[in-house]
């Protein structure tokens, strides 16, 4: 009896401390589409916090700040506020009672890295604003619920601490990955999932319906608009969330059964000691992500591989080495081969310039590389096709006689490059010209030298890959 009012007692005092972690404005409720009894904290009164004066003012500034194309009406970011001070009453009304309506988004074509297209939607700048504000109320409620093995597109996270993660555990001896990829995922997430996710948490039907009308605005395509049945509107500020949302589930899975996993957004990795376990884990989870969450693994490109063999973000994993992954400096290179093309009718400072800053960004994300001697083989070659373009843009024989005898080439190695019959690409390389138009030349042009600003960095910042 002593035993019985004992377990009494700390079963009350359990569901009393359940009680107290209830706050204003939340509802507590059962989960009716699952077996156990998972207790949700419902969230209500969202759209008024969504139409708070300094929510707004935040997403407003945040919209302007990202820029962007404009959507399928053609508005700009810079009439933003114009058209919100002299419809906005109007605008107000329509959300509080829930008959706003979005419009289409714009669908365009972007390259993809490894070849092919990526449909991307482009919202209206009116909706991208709404989004952005719904995206603040909405954060601090799903963020801490996530995995802390999610780190795409989530405050205070990165896709350097995910590749920082990836390598931890192959030093812990998971030396085989399994690369999971979703085939045209944001095109393919089922609604029902999706918002039966979101009412978990939300009690604000008014939300809800906003929430499911983004979701199925439609796709302007040659002036028609097809409306989706699935898939959420990649290109707005909302998809990120919502994608992240969708993807919980399969944390908490993986989570549940031990493994060791990094995700940025919908990039999964999954490590595993040998090739054996690799191959085992990715049927399993296939099966999970097709028959439970009804997304499609595109198997062509998913594969189980040694951690040097397989990408992760532009990097690869050797060992304890962090290294740029082909594609990566290969993309490098392609980018500055479209800015030193010789067809291209513009002077040096402004090449330059344009280097310059694609450089700089570039760097700004990679520098956590081990790529010292990468840096400086593609800061020579680039110096070289920059050489071959002065040398082109010089045109007259007299004219590149007269520079070459500035540049310190004496005059009869001068006269002899003038009249060689070799192409501007084999004169670039030749030592006088090299030597003349070496490193210390295009740094007083203002050229950044990749390897130079890499070692800057690695010295003013701590190594965290």
């Amino acid at each position: 009896m002593q035993n019985i009012s004992k377990k009494k007692k700390t079963e009350n005092s359990h569901e009393e401390n359940v009680v107290n972690t209830q706050r204003p404005g939340e509802v507590r409720s059962i989960n009716p589409t699952r077996t156990e009894d998972t207790t949700y904290i419902k969230h209500n009164n969202l759209m008024s916090k969504v139409l708070e004066k300094d929510n707004l003012k935040k997403a407003i500034e945040r919209v302007k700040a990202n820029k962007g194309a404009p959507g399928v009406d053609g508005m700009s970011t810079d009439e933003l506020r114009s058209y919100l001070r002299g419809n906005w009453e109007t605008l107000k009304a329509q959300l509080e009672q829930g008959t706003y309506k979005p419009k289409p988004v714009r669908r365009v074509q972007i390259p993809k890295p490894n070849g092919g297209k990526r449909g991307l939607g482009i919202p209206t700048v009116l909706d991208r604003f709404i989004q952005q504000a719904i995206l603040q109320v909405l954060t601090p409620i799903f963020d801490p619920m996530f995995s802390a093995r999610s780190y795409g597109f989530r405050p205070g996270r990165s896709a350097h601490q995910a590749v920082k993660q990836a390598k931890e555990y192959v030093q812990q001896g998971y030396w085989f990955v399994v690369d999971t990829d979703l085939e045209k995922f944001f095109d393919t997430v089922n609604h029902d999932i999706l918002m039966r996710k979101l009412y978990q948490h939300i009690d604000d039907k008014v939300m809800l319906k906003l929430i499911r009308k983004y979701l199925k605005a439609g796709v302007m395509i040659n002036g028609c608009c097809v409306v989706k049945e699935e898939g959420t509107p990649q290109g707005g500020p909302l998809s990120p969330l919502l994608s992240n949302i969708m993807l919980d589930e399969f944390d908490k899975e993986l989570t549940k059964r031990g493994h060791k996993f990094v995700r940025y957004a919908d990039d999964c990795n999954i490590y595993a000691k040998t090739k054996r376990a690799g191959r085992r884990i990715f049927a399993s989870v296939t099966n999970f992500l097709e028959k439970k969450l009804k997304l499609k693994v595109n198997k062509e490109k998913s594969s189980v591989d040694h951690t040097s063999r397989r990408k992760i973000l532009g990097f690869k994993i050797c060992g304890e080495w962090t290294v740029l992954a082909d594609q990566t400096t290969n993309r490098l290179k392609d980018k500055i081969r479209l800015l030193t093309k010789r067809s291209w009718s513009t002077d040096m400072p402004t090449r330059i310039k344009k280097l310059n800053e694609y450089l700089k960004g570039w760097l700004g994300y990679f520098w956590i590389a081990n790529a010292k001697t990468t840096l400086g083989e593609i800061d020579t070659w680039m110096r070289r096709r920059l050489r071959m373009v002065l040398l082109k843009q010089w045109k007259l024989c007299r004219t590149k006689l007269r520079e070459l005898k500035l540049l310190g080439i004496p005059e009869g190695w001068a006269g002899r490059i003038v009249g060689s019959r070799k192409k501007y690409w084999r004169l670039s390389n030749t030592p006088q010209v090299a030597k003349a138009l070496g490193l210390l030349y295009w740094k007083e042009q203002g050229l950044v030298s990749l390897q130079e600003v890499y070692c800057a960095k690695w010295k003013s910042k701590d190594c965290i890959v």
